[in-house]
């Protein structure tokens, strides 16, 4: 059921070149009671789905590497960002996705993961929600090497490191993804590895 604070909603498609982004008039009512005109642009990407690979024996994690032009564009002189692995949901659920995901990107055919939460990733702008996993790796479940896929230009690279040294990157502010930092704290306060 829809919120009966917002009424008169007209929608103009601004572009549809890769995603969607569109343009909202609305009216709202404010607590006070009064009724305002408030106007939104909102992309719509679709949902997506993201991952925390770990390996309780070894103690080590799996990230990923890659090229971010958003990123380069504010203040990454690289564009290079430190990540879980993740994408969008195509025609499958966020399980499946992340299952397909953690096999194209880093090689990893999983047979279980755990959904820890879902949360908006920019709810400002952004209509994407994203879908928090966990998963358990081990050695024998390595199918490839990763990387991504080649038609979807994809050039990822596969970072195996110690959990204690993911925690130090994010102390000492080295990731600057927020599902990453989201799903790295969640280990630390679940103890996952220790």
């Amino acid at each position: 059921m829809r919120d009966h604070k917002i009424k008169n909603i007209e929608s103009s498609l601004l572009s549809d070149n890769y995603y969607i982004l569109k343009k909202f008039s609305f009216d709202y009512l404010m607590s006070s009671g009064k009724w305002v005109n408030q106007m939104r642009e909102v992309y719509d990407r679709g949902d997506g789905a993201g991952i925390l690979l770990y390996n309780t024996l070894k103690k080590t994690v799996i990230l990923t590497k890659q090229f971010r032009m958003p990123t380069y564009l504010n203040e990454n002189p690289d564009g290079m960002l430190v990540e879980i692995c993740a994408g969008m949901l195509d025609k499958d659920n966020p399980e499946a996705c992340v299952i397909r995901e953690t096999e194209e990107e880093v090689g990893y055919r999983l047979k279980a993961v755990k959904k820890v939460f879902e949360a908006y990733s920019s709810p400002g702008v952004m209509t994407e929600k994203m879908h928090f996993f966990i998963g358990e790796y081990t050695d024998d479940m390595k199918v490839s090497s990763g990387g991504g896929l080649e038609e979807e230009h994809e050039d990822i690279e596969v970072l195996e490191i110690p959990f204690s040294e993911a925690i130090d990157m994010l102390n000492q502010g080295d990731i600057h993804d927020t599902r990453t930092i989201v799903l790295l704290q969640y280990a630390q306060i679940h103890k996952l590895l220790d």
